[in-house]
Order: structure tokens, then sequence, then C-alpha cells
């Protein structure tokens, strides 16, 4: 069982703005008051220099166009509604927003079969939206894949008992905990777990100061040390600025690397950098229209392709 992949989906905007349906409980999302024409040209430059990056260190990134008639203003984080399994098994998940259910296409999985991956069996867990309960895939999930446990930080989008039954479908543990931001001085429960919680192979990177409860924190914690990663803990201004929004993938040679926004890297400490590349190269492209916008960062922007590939 790998934890990290070489091979990324990532979907190019066409439509990009902020999603007034998501804002709600998205407390990262901030507006403009830029004409839509000129955000999508700026997210797609975006998108393109980030993704030019990826390849260039040899991870396999699979481009798919938005739909303009989709109308899908958040189609640019598709971890929310697809995630992608060693065995072949995929997931597809309820999203909170209306608007954000158009993001799931049954053409996606034909590219992907048609660039050589297998996919042996869908878990459809998208009936659940009808009860209005959600769990937005590797935006709640942080999975140990290795070590088959899920860490998941419950909120709106992340509903308990749908996530014990993911864990069940995939022999995973569930590790369940609360974490919360400071908006206008109250607690409020942070939306996706990948905002707060990044885990690499040998590390984490964690907003502990998010898990107000002791206990909880304590769990989260042991839980990380029993599996021998090291613990590189950020601060909830860091965290705004998305440090727990990365992802580790592989590039040419096996070649590690922890991919991040600018904004990201800019609000690092010289210390956590260290840390970080003790264990693997960084690697950061400025995204800032679509974090801003968007409320999400590079993490969002990837759905890891664990699939086998097909035998030549």
């Amino acid at each position: 069982m790998k934890q990290i992949t070489d091979s990324i989906l990532m979907i190019r905007p066409v439509a990009f703005r902020m999603n007034e349906e998501t804002a709600v409980n998205n407390y990262f999302q901030k507006g403009t008051a830029a004409a839509n024409d000129e955000i999508t040209q700026k997210a797609q430059f975006e998108f393109d220099t980030f993704v030019s990056k990826l390849r260039k260190v040899g991870v396999n990134v699979i481009v798919v166009d938005d739909i303009l008639e989709n109308d899908t203003p958040d189609s640019i984080f598709p971890n929310n509604w697809i995630s992608f399994h060693q065995n072949g098994d995929v997931a597809l998940y309820p999203m909170f927003a209306e608007n954000r259910r158009r993001e799931r296409r049954e053409d996606i999985l034909d590219i992907l079969e048609d660039e050589g991956f297998v996919i042996n069996n869908i878990f459809d867990y998208t009936k659940a939206e009808q009860d209005e309960i959600f769990l937005e895939g590797t935006g709640n999930l942080i999975l140990d894949r290795v070590n088959a446990k899920a860490y998941c930080a419950l909120s709106p989008r992340a509903n308990e008992e749908l996530l014990i039954e993911f864990c069940e479908d995939f022999e995973l543990f569930p590790v369940i905990f609360h974490a919360y931001q400071s908006v206008e001085n109250e607690r409020k429960l942070i939306y996706h777990t990948n905002v707060m919680m990044c885990l690499a192979d040998d590390f984490a990177v964690i907003c502990l100061d998010t898990i107000d409860d002791k206990k909880e924190r304590k769990l989260v914690i042991s839980s990380l040390k029993e599996d021998n990663k090291e613990i590189i803990a950020i601060s909830e201004t860091q965290m705004h600025a998305f440090a727990g929004n990365m992802l580790q993938v592989e590039g040419t040679f096996g070649k590690r690397y922890l991919v991040m926004s600018t904004t990201a890297y800019n609000a690092l400490t010289k210390e956590q950098v260290d840390k970080i590349t003790a264990h693997c190269e960084i690697l950061h492209s400025d995204i800032a229209t679509i974090e801003t916008l968007g409320g999400g960062s590079a993490r969002c922007m990837m759905a890891e392709v664990f699939l086998p590939k097909k035998d030549n």
C-alpha cells in the first residue's frame, strides 16, 4: 500500500467565481469586485502555471476541462466528490452545495480508463444528499492509506455515521475529532479537515490549536505518534494562509514533493520549512485568486489517482 502517488486528476476552470452556496460555512472564502471574466482568466493562468510546475518534476497530471453549461464554480476542487484507491475502487461522495453536485461526471471515469487505469468497483454514497447527509471526499477524509486510518474533523459537511460506513467499506479505522476556527470572535467548525491537516508518508503538518477538546487533541497526537509520523505543528494564523492544505506527491524517479500554495509557503517559519525539507522538497505555486474566492488551496485542486494500471 502506498501513501503517495505520481498521478493526479485536475479540473481546469472555465467559469470560476466565488460560490455563494459554499460561503455559508467556508470561512476561508472572500469576495472581490473583479468581473467574472477577469476572475476566470486569472484562475486559468494560476491553474496552468501550477500544472506545468507539477509536470516539470515528473508528476503525471491528467487535466480535464470543466463544462461551461454545468455552471460549477468550484469544479477546480475535484478531491471533494471523488477518490481513487489502489485496489481499483472509486468512491463518489455526497456534496453540501447543490451546485457542487453537478461536478460529478461519469466521463471522467472514462478518461481515466482511456489513460490506462483500472476501475473495478464504485462505492456511491451520493444518495445521502436526499437526507442532507454529507461527506466531501478527501476534503473531509485525511487518509493514512498505509496504516489504514481515516482522520476526520466532523462538520456540517462531514457526517459521523456516513464516515463510519465509509471506513467499514474501505477497511479503515476512523480517527474522529472536531476542529474549530475563530470567526469574528466565535469558534466555528472548520468545513474541511484538509485545511488544518496534511498527512505525508512520514510526517504530518497539522494545526493542533484548532482541536479545542484536549482529549480529542491527545487522540490525534497519539494516533500520529503510533505510526511514527513527525508532527509539524502550525498556528491558526498559518492555517488561515492555507499552510495546512498541502499534499505530498511523487515525481520522476520516485522523488517526493510537498505541494502547497505560495501563500502557504510564505506563511511558514524557517524552522518549519527545515523540518519539511528534511523529508522532501517543497513545490509551491501562486494560486491567490483561486484561494481567495474558492476558499480552498493546492491540496483541494488535486485528486490523487491510486488506481492500478492495465497490464500492457
